[in-house]
């Protein structure tokens, strides 16, 4: 466990760690375990989850689609915004084997919002987008 006084990088390393294992076997519900009761979750699909049941439900609508997955926080930026949170913002770099077994790999934006909680380092908001061709004039 990373204390409230280690650096950020540190505590988004067993963030991504622990995202990695669930997501070795595509597992919704460690998936959602990752996450606090009450976060906010922009990810691949249309629309916004809050909370836990909506990211599990979001998990498991890739059931099938999305056999493993790994992903890789690069390029990331701080802000610290308390003893116990931090802003990370940066890039994700995604390997996906996919229920057909053919692999696909795909960068985004990520942002989140890390907070300690129970003495476990977990992500309060998800916001990952893709990154856009032209400013969306």
């Amino acid at each position: 466990m990373v204390g409230a006084s280690d650096k950020p990088g540190a505590a988004l390393a067993i963030v991504q760690a622990a995202w990695n294992a669930a997501a070795r076997d595509w597992n919704p519900d460690a998936l959602t375990g990752i996450y606090t009761a009450d976060a906010l979750f922009f990810g691949g699909r249309p629309g916004h989850s809050a909370g836990s049941d909506a990211i599990r439900t979001y998990f498991a609508s890739y059931d099938g689609v999305i056999r493993s997955a790994t992903l890789a926080l690069v390029e990331q930026h701080f802000i610290q915004l308390g003893d116990d949170c931090f802003l990370a913002q940066g890039y994700g770099d995604f390997a996906f084997v996919l229920g057909d077994g053919k692999t696909s790999r795909s960068r985004l934006r990520t942002t989140l919002v890390i907070a300690l909680q129970l003495g476990e380092w977990k992500i309060r908001q998800h916001h990952f987008s893709t990154s856009p061709e032209a400013p969306p004039l």
